[in-house]
């Protein structure tokens, strides 16, 4: 799939986009193009990454003219760029939504014009039923680079999307918080019921490649990840501390939701991952004849999982990070 290719990624500096690259080079890949608007991490990146076949790239997604140079010449382009804190978002709003949605509208154009030939957008649990900015910038997301498959034209350009997680020990997670404080002898948690779904690096970017070759323009890809108790992870992280009960936050939930009953109806289950499909009269890949339909009622939420991660878990790929 990637052999001989030519990748960008947006946001190429995150915790993401430096295990993607690095994954990535593991293949016979011809160019890896790392495009982000933070010119000290592409900085440290390139200390870190000297293959010859990687390119550093200053620039923004709000900013169509300069993903149009970027673009030149590229086969596949894995959007990963985007504004994630909630807080942030709350208090920015706007900046939020020209970053994540003016941004991937930026993306799909430039793809389409300069004949990209697969794009994958990588989403979050809280984009499903959102109650938070992040969510609903990202749900438009969603929205966007699913239906820009209907106006691609005679051109071989082919967006899907890719729905996961927390991821375990990304750059703003919990997981380096609670390491952070754990010295002070109380870890702060919002609610002892809640959970979250919970992904690696490496499980995210193996699904991501792996969605890249099932791909045919339109689908939303969801993994079948495991739940866990927040209060377990704080736990797992520093048992020797006292929890301490703080609220939930503005724009949290206590449960995530990655296939909403709504969207179960046109969903299709396989072994490891659920496919989301379009409801657009342009879509005729009939999945139902490799995985099954999804029963009445069903929805996958991170407090009905059936898979979850016990304290020892949790502690395992906490020391594994």
């Amino acid at each position: 799939m990637l052999r001989n290719k030519k990748i960008l990624i947006t946001g190429g500096t995150g915790s993401f986009g430096k295990k993607f690259v690095k994954k990535a080079l593991e293949y016979e890949v011809k160019k890896i193009i790392v495009f982000s608007r933070d010119e000290l991490k592409q900085y440290e990146m390139a200390q870190e990454f000297k293959d010859p076949r990687i390119r550093f790239f200053i620039g923004d997604v709000r900013d169509k003219e300069r993903l149009y140079h970027a673009f030149d010449g590229v086969d596949i382009v894995i959007h990963a760029a985007a504004m994630k804190q909630v807080p942030a978002c709350e208090y920015n709003p706007f900046e939020a939504i020209k970053t994540n949605i003016h941004g991937a509208q930026n993306v799909i154009e430039a793809a389409i014009d300069r004949g990209v030939k697969r794009v994958i957008a990588l989403s979050t649990d809280k984009a499903c039923s959102p109650v938070n900015l992040y969510g609903a910038t990202k749900l438009a997301s969603d929205k966007l680079f699913i239906a820009a498959n209907s106006y691609v034209g005679d051109k071989e350009t082919r967006f899907s999307v890719v729905r996961y997680g927390n991821v375990v020990g990304s750059r703003g997670s919990v997981v380096p918080f609670f390491k952070k404080i754990r010295h002070t002898g109380k870890l702060p948690i919002t609610d002892k019921r809640m959970t979250r779904f919970w992904i690696t690096l490496d499980q995210g970017v193996q699904f991501v490649l792996d969605s890249l070759q099932r791909m045919c323009g339109g689908e939303i890809f969801v993994p079948k990840i495991p739940s866990m108790r927040v209060v377990d992870l704080a736990k797992a992280i520093a048992p020797e501390c006292e929890i301490e009960i703080v609220g939930v936050r503005p724009g949290e939930k206590l449960h995530e939701v990655m296939i909403t009953e709504d969207d179960a109806r046109h969903t299709v289950e396989f072994d490891t991952y659920y496919v989301i499909q379009p409801e657009f009269p342009w879509w005729s890949h009939e999945y139902e004849k490799y995985g099954k339909s999804l029963p009445e009622g069903f929805k996958y939420a991170s407090d009905t999982n059936t898979q979850w991660l016990s304290i020892e878990e949790l502690r395992k790929l906490v020391k594994e990070i």
